[in-house]
């Protein structure tokens, strides 16, 4: 920050750090919680992990490694876990022998996709005296937020940002 930051500028960005801070605090909570609902004894990472393949499609725990910033070890762990748990399923990868691909069971995107619908329950209800457009407003704001911290971990990792890469989003409209 520099010191020509006004006052209430900074009083903002103080608001901002302990919202966000109360945020995360909340939504870890949250997804160890869920991850519980899931499946016994997963835990929070796991679940996020899931939600990352069910989202994604297949991948290569290699990919799942540097789309999280995660260890290997790390990942391998909660990768087996979810195996173990029938969450997700691993299979040879056609193009390298030596590799698997993981991607979401049956079962796995079932019962996640219960989950996410009861989540997506919940905030309506908890949103329903806000106008659609505040919600619309919060959801674009948190996309442009979680866009620069992609942004920034990719940076800091030295991993290039496809967005400024030939084809990419920054460059569509060139």
């Amino acid at each position: 920050m520099t010191t020509s930051t006004t006052v209430p500028a900074r009083a903002a960005y103080v608001d901002l750090e302990r919202e966000v801070a109360l945020l995360l605090r909340r939504a870890r909570a949250i997804t160890t919680r869920l991850a519980g609902e899931l499946h016994r004894g997963l835990d929070g990472a796991a679940y996020g992990l899931l939600v990352l393949l069910d989202d994604s499609g297949p991948l290569r725990a290699s990919d799942l490694v540097a789309k999280l910033g995660l260890d290997k070890s790390t990942v391998s762990r909660q990768v087996a876990s979810l195996v173990a748990a029938g969450l997700v399923d691993r299979a040879p990868d056609p193009d390298d022998g030596r590799a698997h691909v993981l991607s979401t069971s049956p079962e796995g995107h079932r019962r996640l996709s219960e989950i996410r619908d009861a989540r997506r329950a919940r905030w309506e209800a908890d949103l329903s005296d806000w106008p659609s457009s505040d919600v619309a407003t919060l959801a674009e704001l948190l996309g442009r937020l979680n866009r620069l911290g992609e942004a920034r971990e990719l940076k800091e990792r030295g991993v290039p940002d496809p967005a400024h890469a030939p084809g990419g989003a920054l460059h569509r409209d060139r």
